[in-house]
């Protein structure tokens, strides 16, 4: 090991003797930095299989190979599959908020490792991955893209390229937080679409598409359309968390 390494590994243990790496759920004390407690991981619902083949909805039953949900079979999505690390709920809801609105931009590299794993097989096909974008106005307001740091902890995981500006926001589209799905969508038809500079990099291309939490689809669905009109052969994506409603 050369002397650069034994001074990083130095330098870390004295941090986290002053600071010591905390849980990214609750704070108690951790091993690592990055790291959950043994007590929040088991509180966190990870999505497995069985799941819809498209849009990634865990199935309580394994319904065989290609099985869609309900929602996909009335309506199918621009993108072929989407996949989440888990589900937004009250275990996983503190961790995404604070990532997306309380400058928690530390933890994207545990996040990163996470979506990875979660999207291994997404991965696997993607050309390229590109974050879901901000407008610039919001952009401003936040000081960072929570999408885009996302993707940017994906790519150095996979060794995948990222095209951050591949895709813009056209203009500037209300919060969705009380919108219903029909809202969702129409409040973002034709938002998007792909950097004319990009076309090139986007045109017959696998793309992954990163975004935090998936809703109800439509602004994955938006994205992915615009992205299929630049030219690309297929749109995945993959998020950090996704709205599961029972019943």
């Amino acid at each position: 090991m050369d002397a650069s390494f034994h001074i990083r590994s130095a330098g870390r243990r004295i941090v986290d003797t002053i600071l010591p790496p905390r849980c990214l759920a609750c704070g108690d004390i951790v091993g690592d930095p990055g790291a959950v407690c043994p007590s929040c991981w088991r509180a966190i619902d990870f999505i497995e299989a069985p799941m819809c083949d498209c849009c990634g909805l865990p199935f309580a039953y394994d319904s065989g190979a290609g099985a869609l949900c309900g929602a996909c079979l009335a309506d199918r999505p621009s993108f072929a599959r989407a996949r989440s690390v888990m589900t937004y709920d009250d275990a996983s809801r503190p961790l995404v908020l604070a990532f997306k609105h309380a400058d928690r931009t530390d933890v994207a590299p545990a996040f990163g490792r996470w979506l990875a794993r979660a999207g291994m097989t997404l991965l696997e096909d993607a050309d390229a991955i590109v974050p879901v974008p901000l407008h610039r106005r919001r952009l401003l307001a936040r000081r960072y893209n929570q999408a885009a740091l996302l993707a940017r902890a994906v790519a150095r995981v996979s060794a995948k390229p990222m095209l951050v500006d591949a895709l813009v926001r056209r203009r500037a589209t209300p919060s969705q937080g009380r919108m219903n799905r029909a809202q969702r969508t129409r409040n973002v038809q034709g938002a998007f679409a792909v950097r004319e500079t990009r076309l090139g990099d986007v045109r017959g291309r696998r793309i992954l598409l990163v975004d935090d939490v998936l809703t109800t689809g439509a602004t994955l669905n938006a994205c992915a359309s615009a992205i299929l009109h630049g030219g690309a052969a297929q749109v995945d994506a993959l998020t950090l968390a996704r709205v599961v409603r029972t019943g």
